[in-house]
C-alpha cells in the first residue's frame, strides 16, 4: 500500500514522501497557490455545510506514480487530494482498478451531488459552488478529468468498481466514465468483530432506562446529506412512549423532538461500537444520498435491523420484510411509519435482526469481498 498519510506500523504500508529538492519544493508551492486561487472566488458563495469539493490537481504531479512499486495491477481508492489526475492517468502503463467510495471520480469536484445531475453533461453552474457560470471551476475540473480518463480508457488501463448498484448506475450515467467498464463489488466487514454482543447493563450506564426501546443514529457529522433533520421531524410525530434516541458521532445533533436523547460521542473502538449496535432495538439511517454505508452493514452484522430511505445503496442491504424497513425517499411521514413499525412488534424485529446477520455472513464478509476482487484482478490481467 502507498498512502498519503500512514497511521499504522505495518511494514507493507508506505507513506508518500513529497520531493524535497529546491526546484520541486518551489514548483509545489506555486502549484498549491494556483489551486487555492482557483477555489477562492467561491468561498463566499458556497452554501452553508455544503459537501466537500476537491480539485483534481495536487501540488506534486507525477510524484505519486514515481514512488509507487511496480505491481501487476493497481487498486485505487480515495485518491483525491493525493493523486494528480492529469499526470497520473496520462502516465499510467499498467491496469488500474478504481474503487469508488463516493461520486467524486465522475463529478466536477463534489463528493456527493445532492441531486444535481450536471455531471451527466459537463458540470458548470455548480450549486455546491454557488455558481451560475457554465465555465466555473467544476467545469474546468470536469474537462481535465475527461482528458485524463480518455487516455487511460483508450489504453484499456482503467476498470471501475462500485460498492453499490446505485453508484454503478450513476457512474454509467456520467459522461466521464461512460466508456469505462464498471463492476459492482460490495464492501465486506469483519463479521468476527461485528456480531451480536451481550449489552446487559450498558443502557443503564448511558443513562437510558431499562424499559426504553432504543433508536440508534450513527454519523460522523450532521451535514444535510446525512438527513438528521428528517429523522428529527419523524421522531417529533412518533408518539412512542418509553423510547430513547441514542446518537453516535463526532458532532452532537440537535434534537427538537420531545424524546429522550443520549449522545455517546465518537466511538473509535470497533468492539465498543459493536456493543452499541447490539444494544439498540433499531438502527435508523435517514441519509438523502449514500453509497453503501458501512454503518448499515455493521448494524446488520450485530443483529440489529435497519430503517432507511429507499436511496443510494441502502436498498441493496435493507430489504423490506427481511432485514429491515424502507421509507420513501426524503418522506418524513413514511420514515415515521417505518420507525413505528420497527418498534411495534418485538418478534418481527428480532426475526429481521437474525436475518440481517445471516445476510451479512452470506454476502458481506471480507472473504466474499476478497474473492470478488481476486476474480476481477485475474480477469483484468488476462485482458491486459
Amino acid at each position: 500500500m502507498l498512502v498519503d498519510s500512514k497511521d499504522t506500523q505495518d511494514p507493507n504500508v508506505s507513506e508518500f514522501s513529497p520531493p524535497r529538492d529546491l526546484w520541486s519544493r518551489l514548483q509545489s508551492r506555486l502549484r498549491s497557490r494556483r489551486i487555492r486561487r482557483a477555489f477562492a472566488p467561491y468561498r463566499d458563495t458556497r452554501p452553508e455545510r455544503a459537501e466537500f469539493f476537491i480539485d483534481d490537481r495536487t501540488p506534486h504531479p507525477g510524484a505519486v506514480l514515481q514512488q509507487s512499486p511496480e505491481p501487476s495491477i493497481l487498486n485505487l481508492h480515495s485518491v483525491y487530494g493525493f493523486v494528480d489526475h492529469g499526470s497520473f492517468f496520462r502516465k499510467l502503463t499498467r491496469p488500474a482498478v478504481w474503487t469508488l467510495h463516493d461520486m467524486n471520480a465522475f463529478t466536477g469536484g463534489c463528493q456527493y451531488t445532492n441531486g444535481c445531475r450536471r455531471f451527466e453533461d459537463a458540470c458548470g453552474c455548480c450549486p455546491q459552488l454557488g455558481s451560475d457560470d457554465e465555465h466555473d471551476l467544476s467545469h474546468q475540473v470536469w474537462s481535465r478529468k475527461k482528458t485524463a480518463y480518455r487516455q487511460a480508457a483508450v489504453q484499456d488501463q482503467l476498470h471501475v468498481v462500485c460498492p453499490s448498484e446505485w453508484m454503478a448506475e450513476e457512474a454509467h450515467a456520467s459522461t466521464l466514465l461512460a466508456d469505462v467498464p464498471v463492476s459492482v463489488i460490495p464492501y465486506g466487514l469483519d463479521s468476527d468483530l461485528f456480531f451480536p454482543r451481550d449489552a446487559e447493563g450498558v443502557p443503564a450506564a448511558l443513562g437510558i432506562p431499562d424499559d426504553h426501546r432504543i433508536v440508534l443514529f450513527v454519523a460522523s457529522d450532521t451535514r444535510p446529506r446525512k438527513g438528521f433533520d428528517l429523522l428529527d421531524k419523524a421522531l417529533s410525530a412518533l408518539g412512542a412512549e418509553k423510547t430513547t434516541l441514542l446518537s453516535v458521532g463526532g458532532e452532537e445533533p440537535e434534537l427538537d423532538a420531545d424524546l429522550p436523547h443520549v449522545h455517546a460521542g465518537y466511538v473509535k473502538n470497533d468492539l465498543l461500537l459493536s456493543v452499541v449496535y447490539s444494544l439498540a432495538d433499531v438502527f435508523v439511517i435517514p441519509s438523502r444520498q449514500d453509497n453503501l454505508p458501512n454503518t448499515v452493514l455493521e448494524s446488520m452484522a450485530c443483529g440489529t435491523p435497519v430503517v432507511g430511505f429507499d436511496v443510494g445503496g441502502i436498498p441493496d442491504m435493507v430489504r423490506p420484510g427481511e432485514t429491515g424497513w424502507l421509507a420513501e425517499a426524503e418522506d418524513v411521514r413514511s420514515l415515521r411509519r417505518a420507525v413505528e413499525a420497527s418498534l411495534s412488534d418485538d418478534a418481527i424485529r428480532r426475526q429481521r435482526g437474525e436475518r440481517a446477520r445471516a445476510v451479512v455472513e452470506d454476502e458481506y464478509t471480507l472473504e466474499v469481498q476478497a474473492r470478488a476482487y481476486k476474480a476481477l484482478y485475474e480477469k483484468t490481467l488476462v485482458g491486459a
